[in-house]
């Protein structure tokens, strides 16, 4: 809308008035010569008027459009030579169908070309010039004269406006994804450190008359996770608050701690620690893997085995498996446990696979979650090392 461009005049406002106004101090005697009609004092005073009216087209477009459009038509009802001012009434019909809401340029364009049409009648009336002139102007110079500028004004208009569409989608777009990511990670973080301090707590429970000793390392474990949730929170939270788009920090996104492939090992104890077996298998030495294909492997582990403390039962086992084959991380994470159905349609059900599936797709892989028969639960992922397959 137009009041949202009003502000001040720039240095940007001043070189297109600047150049009609010169043209039109230049250009008005000769045209006056050319044709034999006067050109007096009072008729640059009007050129002058009409192109400094531009210096508002940007800023105020109604007002260059009144100011402008004023001294040109009071220049033509004076029956004075067509000229350079014609240069600015074409201008500001451009600048109003550019800077103006479209109803209203369309009416301003409107409103102009009949004006223009008025003092033209009014004109040739007072000048006694023929009729044909009139006809002439009225039906092909003033109409083409005003309606081509404004009709590549609006096409400029119509074109800006979508790509700002396209943009501001696109920024919506971003934030949407920025905020699903966070909330993935608030959950894996959250869920596991949760789930991990409530097995331990448990154990605490069950020990603490019987075996002190255990019961004390059951509440460091407790200790321990809530820690490291606690932190994993809080660097979403920063990140939140502080982190920016990587476009807006020339590529970098916010800086904070990242898991990754090495953490596993300390992941598996927390685990082992929390009553649930685990036999971890790989991830393969010297592996060089995406940073975001690292992140989304270790989530996707933490997870499936998350779910498995959650959802197994007490006597469960678990195994994970880590190899390279084809350039692409194969990760295997197989239970033996009893516990309900934890396929997306049964017990266990939620965000928890879903987001596992989310996160393989963000880096070109797929992942698969199937109940093993006649018991157990197999989660398997394919994640590109590069992680470039099929990411946009």
């Amino acid at each position: 809308m137009a009041s949202a461009r009003a502000g001040r005049l720039s240095w940007v406002d001043i070189p297109l008035p600047l150049a009609l106004l010169v043209l039109g101090l230049v250009g008005t005697r000769p045209a006056a010569e050319n044709t034999g009609m006067p050109a007096p004092p009072l008729a640059y005073v009007l050129v002058a008027v009409a192109a400094l009216g531009l210096l508002l087209w940007r800023v105020r477009p109604v007002w260059n459009l009144v100011v402008t459009v004023s001294a040109a038509l009071l220049y033509l009802l004076l029956g004075y030579t067509y000229g350079p001012i014609m240069l600015t009434l074409a201008v500001a019909a451009f600048g109003a169908a550019l800077w103006l809401p479209l109803r209203r340029a369309v009416a301003a364009t409107g409103t102009v070309v009949v004006a223009a049409m008025t003092v033209e009648a009014i004109a040739t009336v007072a000048n006694g010039r023929p009729w044909s002139d009139f006809a002439v102007a009225a039906g092909l110079a003033i109409p083409a004269w005003l309606g081509i500028p404004a009709a590549v004004g609006v096409a400029i208009r119509i074109r800006r406006d979508a790509a700002a569409e396209v943009r501001a989608a696109e920024a919506r777009r971003a934030v949407s994804e920025e905020r699903l990511r966070l909330a993935q990670e608030v959950h894996d973080v959250a869920g596991h450190g949760f789930a991990v301090i409530a097995m331990q707590a448990g154990v605490a429970l069950r020990l603490i008359d019987r075996d002190p000793a255990a019961a004390a390392a059951a509440l460091v474990a407790i200790r321990d996770a809530s820690r490291d949730a606690l932190a994993g929170l809080r660097a979403e939270v920063e990140a939140l608050r502080t982190g920016l788009a990587p476009a807006d920090r020339g590529g970098e996104g916010p800086r904070r701690p990242q898991s990754g492939l090495a953490d596993l090992p300390a992941l598996v104890d927390r685990m082992r620690s929390a009553g649930l077996p685990v036999t971890l298998d790989g991830p393969p030495s010297g592996l060089d893997v995406a940073p975001a294909v690292d992140l989304a492997a270790y989530r996707i582990v933490q997870e499936a085995l998350t779910n498995v403390l959650r959802h197994a039962g007490p006597r469960a086992s678990a195994w994970v498996s880590l190899r390279v084959a084809d350039g692409r991380l194969h990760i295997e994470i197989r239970d033996n446990g009893t516990g309900g159905r934890r396929d997306g349609r049964g017990a266990g059900a939620g965000h928890g696979l879903a987001g596992m599936r989310d996160r393989a797709a963000s880096v070109g892989g797929v992942l698969t979650a199937t109940p093993l028969d006649p018991a157990g639960f197999l989660v398997t992922a394919s994640l590109p090392l590069s992680g470039e397959d099929g990411v946009t």
